[in-house]
């Protein structure tokens, strides 16, 4: 075993070459051979070298690699779920997550619940009898709500239910679920794993025999990805572990400088001694709390004024890469939701996510300082 950032750079599965060879080859000779390799049959040279280093990193058996976040997850959940079961969801996950399980399981005819990620004691009291599936997101999206992962592992073990956490905003750097107790962990690989704004995939990490349902699901469903995009991601891998790392200092200073502007009323991140769920965080997020946090300014209309003041952080949908962006939930990652359901969700418009880059924390600050004082 080596530690995570020589895991990020090491190939265990070694060529001649020091990086994996690309292959782009849809069409692959069989006579001769023991397996038929076919990028939809999730097997090429390039898949299997990405999943295995994300096993390392998340301490799991087996894994996958699919097109997207929502392909992984969706691949996941339909693996798992058939006509008349009954899943339970922390209420604080992604919107698109949210978007997938409101508008495809009544489809199905299957039944779901959402549990607030505060009030996770009441998620036992919540199983049904035909409840198969516990789904959690933590660090959250766009509150960074903590889910104690122990106690939700227990629960699922106590009442034989398939855990399954998003894993996308702590990385496998900051939290290891497998270790904690949870079957399995997802990750839309978009973020912090391809980490440079210009890949889009997913990633599932479990044990063997979980990922042997999902790769039935996964054969019918398609949602595999070209040699070309493995290699940029098997690349983004390398430097996984250092950009976390600084985007983990830079967003505890951004985080401890907001709480003290007058002109901040609120400030998200697991980071803070102040955070409701900051202990949890500190008991199972190792190396930091990661590179997002959430805030909201005390005078709501000048919101969208302070997005355009800013000249280094870029208002920028999506998260998790190299370049510091920003955006309004409440218009991009949660903008499907009825505006009732966000408000109960504590998602208003005046609410900023932050996502913090690699570039030097005295230039962001300054940023946002001059944005704010214009």
């Amino acid at each position: 075993m080596y530690s995570k950032e020589t895991t990020c750079v090491y190939n265990q599965l070694q060529h001649q070459g020091v990086n994996t060879p690309v292959f782009v080859s849809t069409a692959n000779r069989y006579i001769g051979f023991d397996e038929i390799l076919y990028p939809r049959n999730f097997n090429t040279e390039n898949q299997k070298a990405i999943v295995d280093k994300l096993c390392r990193l998340e301490h799991g058996e087996a894994g996958m690699i699919f097109s997207s976040g929502t392909a992984a997850i969706a691949t996941v959940l339909f693996s798992f779920l058939k006509a008349g079961d009954h899943v339970l969801f922390s209420q604080e996950i992604y919107g698109g997550t949210v978007k997938l399980i409101e508008e495809e399981f009544p489809k199905y005819n299957i039944a779901f619940d959402f549990v607030s990620s505060a009030d996770m004691g009441s998620m036992e009291s919540m199983v049904r009898e035909n409840t198969r599936v516990v789904y959690t997101e933590t660090p959250s999206n766009p509150l960074l709500s903590v889910v104690d992962l122990e106690a939700v592992a227990a629960v699922a073990k106590q009442h034989n239910l398939l855990s399954v956490v998003d894993n996308t905003f702590a990385t496998p750097i900051n939290q290891n679920p497998i270790l904690l107790g949870i079957d399995m962990v997802v990750h839309s690989g978009t973020k912090y794993l391809g980490g440079h704004h210009d890949l889009c995939f997913g990633a599932v990490v479990t044990s063997q025999r979980l990922k042997d349902v999902i790769y039935k699901s996964a054969l019918n469903f398609g949602g595999s990805l070209n040699g070309l995009d493995c290699y940029l991601i098997e690349r983004s891998l390398k430097t996984l572990a250092l950009r976390v790392e600084k985007q983990n200092a830079s967003a505890m200073k951004i985080a401890t400088a907001l709480q003290e502007n007058p002109q901040i009323s609120t400030v998200y991140y697991p980071g803070l001694q102040q955070h409701p769920n900051h202990v949890v965080a500190a008991r199972q997020m190792t190396g930091g709390f990661g590179g997002m946090l959430s805030f909201e300014l005390k005078d709501v209309a000048r919101t969208e004024a302070f997005l355009g003041r800013l000249q280094l952080i870029i208002p920028a949908l999506s998260l998790g890469g190299v370049d510091t962006t920003i955006c309004q939930p409440s218009k991009s990652s949660h903008a499907n939701l009825p505006e009732e359901e966000r408000l109960a969700l504590g998602i208003r418009d005046s609410l900023l996510r932050l996502s913090v880059g690699v570039e030097a924390v005295a230039d962001l600050l300054r940023d946002i300082e001059n944005a704010l004082n214009h």
